[in-house]
Formats: C-alpha cells, structure tokens, sequence
C-alpha cells in the first residue's frame, strides 16, 4: 500500500491529498529516509510523521484493506510517540496565554490611557 493511502486509512490525515502533500514537503519518514507519496509501506516499518509540531512514530503492524474506524486503528498500527512530545505540545499552549491574543492589534486608546495612568502613578 503506498504511505499516503496507509497515512490516510490510519487516520493522521483527513484526506489522502493532505498525506501526499506532507510527504512531499519532506514530514514523512520511513525506515528514517524521506519518501514520496507513492512509496510502498511493508509491515513492520517504522514511520516517522511530523504533524502540528509533534513527532509521531509508529510501526506498520498490517496492511488495511480501506480507510478503518478510529476503535480499529490499533490492530493496524503501534504508537511508539514517546509522552516528552505530547507534554512538549502542552506547555507550548500554556506558554501562549502569556501573550496579547491575535488580532487584536495595536493598543486601543483606552489601553494606552490606562498605561500612562500606571505610569504617573509610579512617579
């Protein structure tokens, strides 16, 4: 089975053009080599995937014949993602709370008012 297909039918990608796609950009590995999309996938290869920052790897545990359910995923595939990358996701949505939301710009005139209050109460 190629790997874009396989990607598609374990589910880490909503359709097969988005597997393609990311294995053209070079954020799939097989057997640590980059591939194409129309690579053949043989039972027992680990694939290497980057995917919203976290490095996935899983070995091919069989071959499905079409996309499966999510509760049928596991009989075709072993998650070996060590937890340091899922935590690593974690704090990266923590750490992003700390800053000014997006879109919201340039500070308003209230916002700017209310920091020279700050500052001449300092003073």
């Amino acid at each position: 089975m190629r790997i874009d297909k396989y990607l598609w039918s374990v589910r880490y990608y909503k359709t097969r053009n988005q597997a393609s796609v990311a294995c053209k950009k070079g954020q799939v590995k097989v057997n640590d080599s980059v591939v194409k999309p129309s690579r053949e996938v043989y039972i027992g290869d680990v694939i290497l995937l980057r995917k919203n920052q976290i490095n996935y790897k899983l070995r091919v545990n069989d071959i499905p014949p079409s996309r499966v359910g999510a509760k049928l995923v596991d009989i075709y595939r072993t998650d070996l993602t060590p937890k340091s990358e899922f935590e690593a996701q974690e704090l990266l949505k923590y750490s992003k709370d700390y800053y000014r939301k997006k879109g919201t710009g340039r500070p308003t005139k209230k916002d700017r008012r209310s920091i020279e209050n700050y500052k001449d109460e300092e003073e």
